[in-house]
């Protein structure tokens, strides 16, 4: 009976530390989880003035079962998706907080680099308490300071991985407010949408640092160009009638 006990033991033990590996190996995938300022700033702080991160943290993707969206949030989300799917909810909530749809959508599209379950972003948060939720990639901090004074203020960020309507809400508020934030005269090579990207990626700071001709650095340059990649697809997207 010992042995047998040591051995479900053993047994135990080794899936456990198989659970680990997928996890980590999941969230360091295409450049990982890093937790650097992002998703307004990842911490939030959107007035803060920080210097340009040399590294801040971009995004990646892939493609399964593509769930159906679900406007009221009550579906029940899992695995990878198109952003395209939510187009319908990007042109709701982007025309809610008066920012364009086009911008929100690729950055639904850089933010798709990893699988958006619910289950596994949780799993993932246990492990790395700084990590981001939903599938624009919010973190806490942020997504507490967009809430306030707005009519999904008694949400809660635990939320994010399961409501896809709430997620994309969030974002376009965020970009609302990086948008009050930027220089009347940016005098970077940037536009407006590109360093509202920049914003959503690395921080208010860093965006309006940029805005005056400071230049990214890699990691927010490869954000930079990855949005520019997925701004086709972004107007197409938006651009469809008859929902996903």
């Amino acid at each position: 009976m010992a042995e047998r006990g040591g051995q479900a033991r053993r047994r135990a033990w080794l899936w456990g530390a198989v659970l680990l590996v997928v996890l980590v190996a999941w969230a360091c995938g295409r450049s990982g989880d890093t937790g650097t300022d992002r998703t307004g700033g990842a911490t939030g702080a959107t007035g803060s003035t920080r210097k340009p991160d040399a590294s801040a943290h971009p995004s990646r993707t892939s493609t399964p079962p593509t769930p159906k969206p679900s406007p009221t949030g009550t579906g029940t989300p899992s695995g990878k998706y198109d952003p395209a799917a939510y187009a319908p909810q990007v042109r709701a909530r982007a025309a809610e907080a008066g920012v364009s749809p086009r911008l929100l959508m690729a950055i639904l599209y850089n933010e798709s680099y990893k699988p958006h379950d619910p289950a596994l972003e949780r799993a993932w948060q246990r492990y790395k308490p700084g990590a981001a939720f939903g599938i624009a990639n919010m973190h806490r901090a942020a997504f507490d300071e967009t809430k306030r004074g707005r009519a999904f203020a008694g949400r809660r960020w635990e939320e994010l991985p399961d409501d896809r309507d709430l997620a994309v809400r969030a974002a376009a508020w965020y970009l609302h407010d990086l948008a009050r934030q930027l220089p009347a005269h940016p005098s970077g090579p940037y536009d407006k949408d590109e360093l509202l990207a920049l914003g959503y990626n690395t921080g208010a700071g860093n965006m309006q640092a940029f805005a005056r001709g400071a230049t990214p650095g890699s990691q927010a340059a490869d954000y930079l160009s990855r949005l520019r990649s997925n701004w086709g697809k972004a107007g197409r997207a938006v651009a469809r009638t008859g929902g996903g």
